[in-house]
């Protein structure tokens, strides 16, 4: 196979590749780290190439597979990870200049099952600083650029691995979604990203932005690969309070079924209208067509405390990332400012955080304060929390009506670059169709439908119930078999030529 063949493949079909002797892991880990280097300039996805880790890696399986070994459905694949999972000896920075430097002694156990799969890290993608963004302008080491055009953004806040998928820099990555970091980039990027239900993967290891939210998921160019990859990093995890004991949904057989047929979809009224791009509401009304096409039965539900979800979780987040985020003290790891043997603790604490944290983590830390103040517990921290309950039971009554429900993955295409930096009402509203599936716990999905008229990507947001991930896959399933064969290929190939690249 070509290096350009290599770079365009979906994961499963590397494998079979691998399989049947016409490639090998160390080909297409090698064809992976010149494509990095010769794109990373314009797009800069990474914030750390583990080149020579990846290499031994790829030798490795490559070995094992030629001694007959038996080995894991994705085993050999390269693979990006967001630099908020930890992986021992290998740095990790959350984004935050805070953490620069950092090299953590443990690994996370969704890293950990994805090395024991098999797969390579290539290395850690860049991402908003603890997951704080929509846009991957907010990172410590500078943006990550769209690759279906320079000067917009990817989203956020797990941009940089959306990016290295479009930018065909691995074919694999995984995410972190607290309010749609997963989902979001994946809809500015033409590619699927699954946030799986809460406590579906470990977040053992994974830097907490806001733990009753945060969730890892699988990254990918194909619905069976996200699949797959779900497999390989799902299932219950003792050192993970939060963890579901319960085996994984069979989500594989689901991606390759891909049959709709009497599924009942339910649109959900409050996730349209105003403020949504026309052209964004144009494709998702063409995709809820061709589902109905397929088989599947279209019901309109409403969740009327969406309304609120955005003011809900821009109180709980905040709160809880103020939590989260004190054990940055300039004591016990990562950054110390102001140590000359003078100031008390108190001094170097302070100036350590206001030289470590970015603008939007304090903003954040700051409002999150503030909430969970004795004076204002109740009237906003304990509010927001009621006002979650109302929207989980909003979920709970539409699902006794539809199996899946359905909305526009984000009310825009990809802005530009510094468009909505010093607006953060404005960064806050990409989230809008994505932060209530966070709040309830349950499982969702961006899958590609289609282009905007300027050549951008448009994502269709899929969400099910808690456990029940498997119908995000057949819905998927079935519109990416039904528009690869209108588009004659994956969205992916519509792409333009980036400078320097080799796929």
């Amino acid at each position: 196979m070509s290096d350009r063949e290599l770079l365009r493949a979906d994961a499963h079909e590397l494998v079979a590749a691998m399989e049947r002797g016409e490639t090998s892991s160390e080909e297409i880990t090698t064809a992976c780290l010149a494509q990095i280097e010769a794109v990373e300039p314009s797009v800069h996805a990474f914030l750390h190439v583990a080149a020579d880790r990846a290499l031994a890696c790829a030798r490795g399986v490559d070995q094992r597979r030629a001694a007959g070994a038996q080995l894991g459905p994705l085993a050999g694949v390269p693979l990006a990870l967001k630099d908020v999972l930890t992986l021992a000896g290998m740095p990790t920075t959350a984004g935050s200049k805070i953490l620069q430097g950092w090299i953590p002694p443990y690994t996370a156990t969704v890293s950990q099952r994805l090395e024991d799969a098999g797969l390579v890290v290539l290395g850690k993608t860049n991402m908003d600083e603890f997951a704080m963004g929509s846009s991957t302008e907010n990172s410590g080491y500078g943006p990550t650029h769209n690759p279906w055009a320079i000067d917009r953004i990817p989203g956020g806040s797990g941009g940089g691995s959306a990016a290295a998928l479009a930018a065909f820099e691995a074919p694999l990555a995984i995410g972190t979604d607290t309010g749609g970091s997963i989902r979001q980039p994946a809809a500015f990027t033409g590619t699927v990203g699954v946030k799986p239900t809460y406590g579906g993967t470990s977040r053992y290891g994974l830097i907490a932005l806001a733990s009753s939210l945060d969730q890892p998921g699988p990254c990918t160019r194909s619905v069976l690969d996200a699949a797959l990859l779900h497999q390989v990093i799902g299932g219950h995890d003792p050192r993970d309070a939060t963890s579901i004991d319960a085996p994984i949904p069979d989500v594989v057989s689901a991606a390759r079924s891909g049959d709709v047929t009497g599924m009942k979809v339910g649109v959900v009224r409050e996730l349209g209208g105003e403020g949504y791009q026309p052209e964004v509401e144009q494709r998702f009304n063409e995709t809820v067509a061709l589902l109905e096409s397929l088989g599947a039965e279209v019901v309109e539900v409403s969740c009327p405390h969406f309304e609120y979800a955005l003011a809900t979780y821009y109180l709980i987040l905040p709160a809880e990332a103020s939590s989260n985020l004190a054990r940055f003290d300039a004591m016990r790891f990562g950054l110390r400012v102001g140590d000359d043997g003078v100031r008390s603790a108190e001094e170097v604490m302070a100036a350590t955080r206001g030289a470590g944290f970015g603008e939007e983590v304090k903003r954040r830390i700051i409002i999150g304060t503030y909430a969970l103040s004795a004076g204002y517990y109740d009237a906003f921290y304990g509010s927001a929390q009621k006002v979650r309950t109302l929207i989980s039971r909003d979920f709970d009554a539409a699902y006794e009506s539809a199996d899946v429900l359905v909305s526009p993955t984000t009310p825009t295409t990809a802005f530009r670059l510094g468009e909505r930096i010093d607006d953060p009402l404005a960064m806050y509203k990409n989230d809008l169709c994505t932060i209530p599936s966070n709040l309830a716990g349950n499982a969702s999905a961006s899958f590609p439908v289609g282009l905007s008229s300027d050549g951008l990507p448009i994502g269709f947001h899929v969400m099910a119930p808690p456990r029940a991930d498997d119908r995000l896959y057949r819905v998927g399933a079935a519109l990416e078999r039904e528009l690869r064969q209108q588009w004659g290929g994956p969205l992916l190939d519509r792409i333009p030529a980036i400078e320097g690249s080799l796929a």
